[in-house]
């Protein structure tokens, strides 16, 4: 980042287990650790990108950290508070300032409510603006913003398609003006005409009114368009974090690395040849010991296999949590 911002939203040590009926060979109860011991901070205007393969607990630590998900242990600083012991009631003045945007544009809406009054709930629930006129006119401010026409005000979710679903959702998370927001696979569901301009409608909003983003994605190359540092996580550990170019131009990861190689180019002479991971991610509810990437990793050693990687700052920046960073 040029300036020097202000951390917005940080957690520390964040984890979230949720508790399974199995048991082990001691007879302890089995836990699915979604979120294992991740650590990091958004900056005011900044957008950070989260990476990895499906089930890596990416959408459970944007829900944990907007308290959707209550936490198992851990803190969630916002605006240098600690708000990991907040109650509900003290949770409901938040969400004016920290609001999510859902994957699935057609399961999120209410099929039942119209555009207006999708964006108007929460507006009204906080006693913002009553109904009337005033109402009327900020809701078609918001619409416009996000690119929809006011005459849709009165259709329903079923009488648009996927982008313009996504965009009431969008426009749903901005109806609060919040300053932060988790945008969980926003453009997955997406054709790939349709992603772009849904993302440069995100990247829009935010440099109008300031916005700090979250951004979980899959897909590398979306999160390479709109993020100013990226994360990479692997089975709810945060195993790089770096800013965009230094990621992309030399990740220090094995697992960065093998995600980086799958991005497909246009032009098969230009593949990378770096050897793609194979096997199939464990289990959250049985962890590999030491490295949990070790079992995939081509480069793994037996130190690998016998202690967890310390997150190391290799780089101003650029940190990442192998035992053999930048060497192999």
């Amino acid at each position: 980042m040029a300036k020097e911002r202000n951390k917005l939203v940080e957690i520390r040590d964040l984890k979230k287990y949720f508790p399974t009926k199995g048991k082990d060979a001691e007879g302890n109860k089995l836990v699915v650790k979604a979120v294992d011991d991740v650590s990091f901070a958004i900056y005011e205007g900044e957008t950070l990108g989260l990476v990895g393969e499906s089930g890596c607990g990416k959408s459970t630590l944007g829900r944990t950290l907007l308290k959707l998900y209550d936490p198992t242990s851990g803190e969630i600083i916002y605006k240098d508070e600690n708000i990991e012991k907040y109650k509900d009631r003290q949770m409901k003045k938040l969400r004016q300032e920290m609001q999510i945007i859902f994957q699935d544009p057609y399961s999120s809406l209410n099929p039942r409510m119209n555009v207006f009054n999708i964006i108007s709930e929460a507006l009204v629930e906080h006693k913002i603006f009553k109904r009337g006129p005033e109402l009327n006119a900020k809701i078609e401010e918001i619409m416009q913003e996000c690119g929809l026409s006011p005459y849709h005000m009165y259709r329903y979710p079923h009488q648009f398609s996927g982008g313009q679903r996504q965009r009431i959702g969008i426009a749903r998370a901005l109806a609060l003006d919040p300053q932060f927001i988790v945008c969980d696979e926003p453009v997955s569901a997406l054709d790939v005409s349709i992603q772009s301009q849904i993302l440069n409608t995100m990247m829009d909003l935010q440099q109008q009114r300031g916005l700090s983003y979250l951004f979980i994605s899959h897909d590398l190359s979306v999160v390479k368009h709109i993020s100013d540092r990226v994360g990479v996580m692997y089975l709810g550990s945060l195993v790089e974090l770096a800013a965009k170019e230094d990621l992309y131009k030399n990740p220090l990861h094995p697992y960065t690395k093998a995600l980086l190689a799958a991005i497909p180019v246009a032009n098969p002479e230009y593949a990378s040849d770096i050897s793609l991971i194979k096997g199939e991610i464990p289990s959250n509810v049985n962890l590999p010991k030491g490295c949990k990437f070790n079992t995939r990793c081509p480069f793994a050693k037996e130190i690998c296999k016998l202690e967890i990687p310390p997150t190391k700052e290799v780089e101003k920046g650029h940190f990442c949590a192998c035992h053999f960073a930048g060497e192999v």
